[in-house]
């Protein structure tokens, strides 16, 4: 039997305190899976949380383990002046790839509106002033979202929407912009419908896949702690919702992941 092709987890938070009892099994399972990198993303927190994730860099067994800086829009209140010094300095840390994960969340509005979009701009600022591209959290937010990455320039960057719980005409906005869209465990939800739709229209070159673990396990592990291993089963529903072969979606997600955050492609694992 032939190995399982390649995926890239490309937006996950392993170096949270849910994965320390038992992160070396974790990672064992993603690499059991076929999981060649993981992207984790360092922003659940004040900009010094995102240490967390820089401590994981340097791994030698698979899965590679690379990282993103950024400040949460539920922390932009966070977000000063000391903040985005911190945040440049990390940024250009050996393994750090983005920045972000950064957006509008107006659905929770832990920090508010105007706090939030202040901070989101100044994030794609910092994006353009060290190079890299954007990791970005929209919920109940995406014209709005969409409009500030155009007025802030952030096609020069480039990114992705992570977690993209939007419609197909959501996605055409990010997709004009140069970005890249990720899909989650959501996909396998009932209630998915207008997902769904979106990924079918997504071009095969712009489309990423994600556990986001420890959040939002896919079906049938909906309900528990999410872990890398799972992007094996969005893969399976993203291929089956556009109709193409598992195989197909691993390689591309792969090849879109791996040049988008500047990464050498991984041999399969053995």
């Amino acid at each position: 039997m032939s190995d399982p092709p390649a995926l890239v987890d490309s937006h996950c938070h392993v170096a949270e305190p849910e994965f320390d009892a038992d992160r070396d099994a974790v990672l064992a399972r993603a690499a059991a899976s076929g999981v060649s990198t993981l992207v984790c993303v360092g922003a659940t927190g004040p900009a010094e949380t995102n240490q967390r994730a820089l401590a994981l860099l340097g791994r030698r067994e698979p899965p590679e383990i690379v990282a993103t800086v950024g400040v949460h829009p539920h922390h932009a209140t966070t977000a000063d002046d000391a903040a985005f010094a911190l945040l440049e300095r990390l940024a250009r840390t050996p393994g750090v790839v983005a920045i972000g994960e950064t957006g509008l969340d107006f659905h929770y509005n832990f920090s508010p509106p105007v706090a939030q979009r202040v901070a989101f701009a100044r994030t794609v600022a910092l994006a353009r002033a060290v190079g890299l591209p954007l990791v970005v959290h929209v919920r109940e937010a995406h014209i709005e979202a969409a409009e500030l990455l155009r007025a802030e320039g952030a096609r020069a960057v480039g990114g992705v929407i992570h977690c993209f719980t939007g419609g197909r005409d959501d996605a055409r906005r990010y997709l004009d912009l140069g970005f890249h869209i990720s899909v989650a465990g959501i996909v396998t939800f009932k209630n998915a419908d207008a997902l769904r739709a979106a990924v079918r229209a997504v071009p095969r070159d712009r489309l990423l896949v994600e556990t986001d673990a420890p959040y939002l396990a896919p079906v049938p592990h909906r309900g528990r702690r999410n872990e890398p291993a799972h992007v094996r089963v969005v893969a399976q529903a993203v291929a089956a919702v556009r109709g193409e072969p598992v195989v197909a979606v691993a390689e591309a997600t792969s090849a879109n992941a791996y040049r988008l955050f500047r990464l050498a492609p991984r041999a399969p694992l053995q």
